[in-house]
């Protein structure tokens, strides 16, 4: 996460993140259907007003580091040292989100997420926004002379193997195998 440099973006880290903790523990001790905005807010000491200034909707607040996780996708694109290849720098990043994913501690959160219809589907809307932005990465690297259509799909292809390698009953295995298939397939395209 990027660490905020002055007073005022320090307090509204703080805040934001004040908020996201008071929601988990609310969500993983009552059940995320049973936990209202109102409720958050009060736990956290906020106003609800305060509360959507810095989530859109109480999903949000499940998946906190959503725009952390897309930023750091986009930097293994953009990122990247001029001579290093892409694949294995795309690699190495979703390897990193998924030992995070994959945590002990995460379990609990992920079980709450599975169970949820409304999680979900916030999750699936929210994989396919970080691919588009991925997409938009790739299109955009000169070094990377491929059509809009193999960078779409190459994001799509990198954001699946996150899901499923979370998923698998051996994450880094499952990175590990879905990346080979990923990078015979780039260097087909």
């Amino acid at each position: 996460m990027t660490v905020p440099t002055g007073r005022r973006e320090r307090k509204k880290a703080a805040t934001r993140q004040k908020i996201a903790d008071a929601a988990l523990r609310l969500f993983l001790e009552r059940g995320y259907e049973a936990v209202g905005i109102r409720d958050v807010a009060a736990e956290a000491d906020v106003a609800v007003t305060t509360l959507f200034s810095h989530f859109a909707s109480k999903e949000a607040l499940v998946f906190e580091q959503d725009e952390d996780f897309e930023q750091r996708l986009t930097r293994a694109v953009t990122g990247r040292a001029p001579d290093e290849p892409l694949i294995p720098a795309l690699r190495r990043e979703v390897l990193a989100l998924v030992r995070h994913c994959t945590a002990d501690s995460a379990a609990p959160v992920w079980h709450m997420i599975d169970t949820s219809p409304a999680l979900r589907e916030y999750e699936e809307s929210m994989r396919l926004r970080h691919a588009e932005s991925l997409a938009v990465a790739l299109a955009a690297d000169p070094g990377l002379p491929q059509t809009t259509t193999a960078c779409r799909a190459l994001a799509r292809f990198v954001i699946d193997a996150y899901a499923l390698a979370r998923e698998a009953e051996e994450p880094e295995a499952a990175v590990d195998e879905i990346f080979r298939m990923i990078e015979a397939a780039w260097e087909v395209a």
